[in-house]
């Protein structure tokens, strides 16, 4: 009887039950066997990021529409912010980080996609020699020396062109 019922039309899912039973198991391995290769593709770029207490990290901050977080607004916005120390592990996926008096509103555990590893690096750290800032923010630069001098030909007249090192800058970054 069983036998009879399961080899009989079924007009609801317009076959029989053994026919869905097969086409079922045959879905699953294809599905099983798709799944596994996206998986393989997936691992080959996937690193598992570890970290330990005192290292340095550099926390990912997602800007989110109209939301003025981290200082700037719209496309601007950092990436990431600031270097921070990791103070502990609470998951295998999660870590608490020393954060400044700035981000009091902000909590201080955050998931291991969210983090980035600093590595220390001397060239990261920037001589300030200060300057003469006026009221405004602004400051003037003054030249120091000129040298480079070239005339161009435009429209039947000579144009001099001299190139100005700058007080506060490098040659590198002459005008």
């Amino acid at each position: 009887m069983e036998f009879d019922y399961n080899n009989n039309y079924q007009a609801t899912i317009g076959m029989t039950l053994l026919k869905l039973c097969i086409v079922s198991v045959v879905d699953l391995l294809f599905v099983e066997e798709r799944l596994s290769r996206q998986n393989s593709y997936s691992d080959v770029r996937r690193k598992d990021l570890k970290f330990d207490a005192g290292d340095m990290v550099f926390l990912k901050v997602a800007p989110l529409k109209g939301v003025l977080r981290f200082e700037k607004k719209g496309k601007l916005s950092p990436h990431f912010v600031r270097s921070f120390e990791i103070l502990k592990q609470i998951d295998p996926v999660a870590y608490r980080l020393a954060l400044l008096l700035l981000f009091s509103a902000v909590h201080d555990v955050f998931h291991v996609s969210m983090l980035r590893k600093y590595v220390a690096d001397s060239t990261h750290i920037v001589d300030f020699e200060p300057s003469q800032i006026n009221e405004n923010l602004s400051y003037e630069e003054q030249p120091v020396e000129t040298f480079a001098r070239e005339a161009k030909l435009l429209h039947n007249k000579g144009i001099a062109l001299v190139k100005v090192l700058w007080q506060n800058l490098d040659v590198e970054e002459a005008t």
